[in-house]
């Protein structure tokens, strides 16, 4: 922004929180790349009382790896800050996985899932008998981060079974909505795949293999997730096709439930392959996604890019 022989520079905020109060690994590249096209970033924790909010001209959600355990805070905080992207009304509705409920009935295929709800006041019998048959399935909550509080288990074994059993009953205890889904052997086969979009456009594709493994062992095995090994890359044809028709129909519902377009300034898509051909839609993340920066400079640049863009509108 210049005025006259002044050059102002946009003060972009990057909300973290306590847990990351310089960013993750993976954002603080994105501090230089921003200072790079002209702009004055600043790292804040988003529960941090001393922080003026209003002396910002974009703030931009990264690092909030805990807003699931202070949901209704975290929400409360983001209704009240100017210029927040993702939007505070797409943050409300992204940080409750019952918007894969919505997106099914929009034609979109997401994986078949038993959603198990405090209201209903289940018993550890009538749990049981909603978990699968045959084979692995996961039990998870609602409401989460970074696959927090989420366990992969196995039906056949009565030792696992029984552990997921009390898994779904600590997280209904604690007033947490449980999702129950088989454990698709695609992902085994295929791995994991993340479309990323920055202002509305596809910048990369991340492969993934499997997070969970069966446990079978005891109750502090569903909180080690393995680590993760990606390739970062540019789409295909057939992902571009995939992403487009997704993100047509998230659009169009995000449009008609807000009333207005909006164009996210990013959204991570996470798709596993179907061995007949297409795929499943995992999750779609628009509030703290990694975006794997820090694994690909043209990932990068593409979001420094996207944030400048808004920064200069």
């Amino acid at each position: 922004m210049r005025y006259g022989k002044v050059v102002i520079k946009p003060l972009v905020y990057l909300v973290t929180s306590v847990n990351h109060p310089q960013l993750d690994a993976d954002n603080q590249v994105l501090i230089s790349a921003l200072e790079e096209r002209g702009m004055e970033p600043r790292v804040v924790v988003w529960n941090d009382p001393s922080v003026d909010w209003e002396a910002a001209n974009l703030v931009i959600v990264r690092s909030v790896d805990d807003y699931a355990q202070h949901r209704d805070e975290f929400l409360e905080w983001a209704h009240s800050v100017r210029r927040l992207l993702n939007h505070p009304d797409i943050l409300t509705w992204n940080t409750d996985k019952h918007y894969l409920q919505e997106l099914a009935d929009r034609g979109l295929q997401t994986i078949p899932t038993t959603w198990l709800e405090p209201a209903q006041n289940l018993n550890k019998h009538q749990i049981h008998s909603r978990f699968p048959a045959l084979g692995d399935f996961v039990v998870k909550p609602a409401v989460s981060s970074g696959g927090r509080d989420a366990g992969r288990y196995t039906a056949n074994l009565a030792s696992s079974r029984q552990e997921a059993i009390m898994h779904a009953v600590e997280l209904l205890a604690e007033g947490r909505t449980v999702m129950v889904q088989r454990y698709l052997e695609e992902i085994d086969t295929h791995g994991e795949l993340s479309l990323i979009y920055v202002n509305g456009l596809i910048s990369h594709v991340v492969e993934k293999r499997p997070m969970l493994h069966s446990s079978i062992t005891g109750p502090d095995a569903i909180s080690q997730p393995v680590e993760e090994v990606t390739v970062v890359r540019e789409a295909t044809a057939e992902e571009w096709h995939w992403g487009e028709e997704i993100r047509s129909v998230l659009h169009g519902y995000v449009k008609e439930r807000m009333g207005r377009d909006e164009l996210f300034l990013f959204n991570r898509i996470d798709l596993v392959r179907k061995n007949g051909g297409g795929y499943y839609v995992m999750e779609v993340s628009m509030v703290d996604a990694s975006l794997y920066l820090s694994s690909s400079e043209t990932a990068l640049s593409n979001f420094a890019d996207a944030i400048s863009q808004r920064a200069f509108w």
